[in-house]
């Protein structure tokens, strides 16, 4: 009977994670995503025309925008790949539970030591970058994706070479390298340096422990690295929509020739409006890299582009001290 509530009481709290945290997490990928130059763009023939993409830069801006163009089924665009990773996280921790009541539900990957600590990394990315590109992909495409057919809406998502070679999904250019910097920096440093400035909370008779001056230290190193942090997150965002092809003729993440067999229904066409939620960087000219895709982010949207809700990244790296 415990098991039962406690599978019920998961189920109950994993429902309402949701139902908040998807519109939130898919405004904040369009968000990043939007391309949105500054400068005059070419046409096919080489004539000079202004960019005429959507212009959003705030949060609540992209829900509202979301929810005007594509309605609610738009701000849950992403559900499924999130249900699904959330479930598969669920049942591994239900099923631990039950193997072993003493199971620990909080784990130190970095308590291993640094080359444990990187093993751990790489293996936890590999697990998560599929689903992190699906996921992404789902958000930001105008296309409507079918809840309960999955093979459908993988045509739609991954291009004919990524569904015949899904490992190439992890030789996205630039895309690895940033989810694994990002991931690093928060393990090693962050967390090294949470556990030198501001030791585990204990209770005793005048309340909890600190040193404030800790604290306060700790919370502005959080404020600066919010400028390395914010930046990674953005890139990946950008390049892991940027899909992979591998036409002979083009480069190993243009267009390629073969077309995909389906065709999509829009969500323009769905809810009759006449543009679509973001702009998309067009695929043959695409990020060559991390490095290149923040050059290039700076040059054609400006610096600004690669702090996009960067106040988010900030409250994440406040609330950490308290984790």
């Amino acid at each position: 009977m415990s098991s039962f509530l406690v599978v019920l009481a998961l189920a109950g709290s994993l429902a309402v994670s949701l139902i908040i945290t998807v519109p939130c997490s898919g405004a904040l990928v369009r968000l990043r995503a939007n391309y949105n130059p500054r400068g005059l763009q070419l046409d096919d023939e080489g004539n000079v025309e202004p960019h005429t993409g959507p212009v959003v830069t705030t949060f609540i801006g992209m829900l509202k925008r979301v929810k005007r163009i594509e309605g609610w089924p738009g701000l849950y665009k992403g559900l499924m790949p999130t249900l699904l990773e959330a479930l598969a996280i669920t049942f591994f921790v239900v099923t631990a539970l039950a193997a072993n009541p003493k199971f620990p539900m909080k784990t130190a990957p970095s308590s291993v030591g640094i080359f444990g600590t990187l093993a751990y990394l790489v293996f936890a990315i590999l697990l998560s970058l599929p689903a992190a590109v699906i996921t992404y992909r789902a958000i930001t495409t105008p296309y409507r994706l079918p809840y309960f057919r999955p093979m459908y809406s993988l045509r739609i998502l991954l291009t004919p070479t990524e569904r015949r070679r899904p490992w190439i999904l992890y030789l996205t250019p630039g895309l690895f390298l940033s989810q694994f910097l990002h991931s690093a920096y928060n393990l090693i440093l962050l967390r090294g340096l949470k556990r030198l400035l501001i030791p585990k909370f204990s209770s005793s008779d005048d309340g909890f422990e600190y040193s404030p001056l800790k604290l306060g230290i700790y919370f502005m190193i959080v404020i600066l690295n919010t400028a390395i942090l914010c930046p990674l997150e953005v890139i990946s965002t950008k390049l892991a929509i940027q899909r992979n092809h591998a036409a002979a003729e083009y480069n190993s993440v243009e267009q390629e020739v073969e077309e995909d067999g389906v065709t999509p229904e829009e969500y323009v066409e769905y809810s009759g409006a006449e543009e679509d939620v973001i702009g998309l960087r067009h695929e043959k000219d695409p990020y060559l890299g991390l490095v290149d895709c923040a050059k290039r982010v700076a040059q054609e949207e400006g610096w600004k582009a690669l702090y996009r809700v960067w106040w988010l990244t900030l409250l994440a790296g406040i609330g950490s001290a308290f984790a």
